[in-house]
């Protein structure tokens, strides 16, 4: 007698994602927030209410839930539903020590110090619980550089320890920065700064081997970015690959995806920056998908479950090196501090490299102050054969306002 096959429990509201699992006919439940009930039953969509920002004794509760609905893995799909993807897999697999391992995606203190007990190539860090850890962190690495009275200060970054992104992430680059920061803000991770070029990967492994390895190149970070990267940054993919596989092996991760930020110094070695395991921002999914023909949604699935068979994987990635051109986008934002309607910048419907875009006036016309990278006004999406001339095109374009 076979036993039903195991479900998959999908942590966070994302048509896109639904949409994506449904035509890949993935059986999934939707694990959602309360206000998300009546979409869930307009689409149809099996789905669980949960309250993801409530842990207490009851918590519980959602393991129960998920075993009656005969779900075997969970799949986050933002930053706040990492840990109870961790929480949920490790009662599914009966590991405890799973749970800490998706924590370390949570904590950036944490995951700093497990990547440089590993050998792992970092900047300097520590955590601050005050402004005057502050003001002594970025002292401390301006004199060790050995800057002098006069000349430019070298900036240190401060992050919140568990937020998504650049969420929260201010650069101190002098003293009197330090004066700006809120209480709020503390307690939080100081690091020094990172030269080189920065991009991203987006792994999916199963179990503890890559199964497809993107490489996202970053144009301008919180800005622009495209898929795959340009044949000079792609010379260094088996350099990038082993880095990758050093945080797998120092991870220990099994199944799922990762998106680890890394830096590329001009003498060609890898500093890595920080790493999540939920979907990526950037529109790279989209991205991805475009240049690939495969669904990133599907393969994060797929991975995630240990019950999926080799052969499956092995059919449903194509190569690396088999994409259809190249596929950008750039994140707009507005130059002004009001706006009234949209101005595309001249030329850009007939730009043989443009797509569409998704941009949209504000019911405000008074701009908001920006939040790290993930409030922009919409984006503008291009695609090319050539990696230089869309590296060019978003650089131009990022240099106009898109907005009167």
């Amino acid at each position: 007698m076979t036993s039903t096959p195991k479900r998959t429990a999908i942590l966070g509201f994302s048509i896109q994602a639904f949409e994506s699992l449904q035509k890949g006919n993935i059986d999934f439940v939707a694990v959602v927030p309360s206000d998300f009930k009546s979409a869930m039953e307009e689409r149809g969509i099996d789905y669980y209410c949960w309250d993801f920002g409530k842990i207490n004794e009851l918590s519980i509760n959602i393991v129960e839930a998920m075993k009656e609905m005969n779900v075997g893995c969970a799949v986050p799909l933002y930053e706040e539903t990492v840990e109870w993807a961790g929480y949920l897999n490790s009662h599914f697999r009966d590991d405890p020590r799973l749970f800490n391992r998706y924590y370390l995606f949570r904590n950036k203190a944490m995951m700093k110090r497990k990547a440089q007990m590993a050998g792992i190539r970092v900047g300097v860090f520590e955590e601050a619980d005050s402004r005057e850890d502050v003001t002594k962190f970025f002292t401390r690495v301006n004199e060790a550089l050995l800057k002098l009275d006069g000349e430019t200060h070298y900036p240190v970054h401060l992050k919140p320890l568990d937020a998504a992104g650049c969420a929260g992430h201010r650069m101190i680059r002098e003293p009197e920065n330090v004066n700006e920061i809120q209480d709020d803000e503390f307690p939080c991770l100081l690091e020094s700064h990172l030269d080189g070029q920065e991009f991203s990967c987006e792994v999916f492994i199963h179990k503890g081997k890559i199964q497809f390895l993107n490489i996202t190149e970053y144009v301008k970070l919180g800005y622009s970015n495209f898929i795959p990267c340009s044949p000079t940054l792609n010379e260094k993919r088996p350099l990038i690959r082993k880095a990758v596989e050093e945080l797998i092996e120092a991870f220990g991760i099994e199944y799922g995806m990762i998106h680890p930020e890394y830096f590329l110094t001009s003498d060609g070695k890898i500093n890595f920056g920080e790493v999540a395991a939920r979907v990526p921002g950037g529109h790279m999914f989209e991205l991805m998908e475009k240049s690939y023909g495969f669904s990133p949604f599907a393969a994060f699935v797929l991975c995630s479950n240990p019950e999926t068979p080799e052969s499956v994987l092995k059919d449903f990635f194509p190569s690396e090196d088999q994409h259809k051109g190249y596929t950008g986008c750039l994140m707009v934002y507005p130059k002004k501090k009001v706006v009234e309607d949209i101005a595309l910048p001249e030329g850009l419907l007939e730009d043989p490299y443009y797509d569409f875009h998704n941009l949209f006036v504000p019911a405000n016309a008074k701009v908001a102050e920006r939040v790290a990278f993930g409030d922009h006004y919409g984006t503008v999406f291009f695609e090319g054969e050539d990696a230089e001339e869309m590296r060019k095109k978003l650089t131009d374009y990022q240099k106009q306002d898109f907005y009167v």
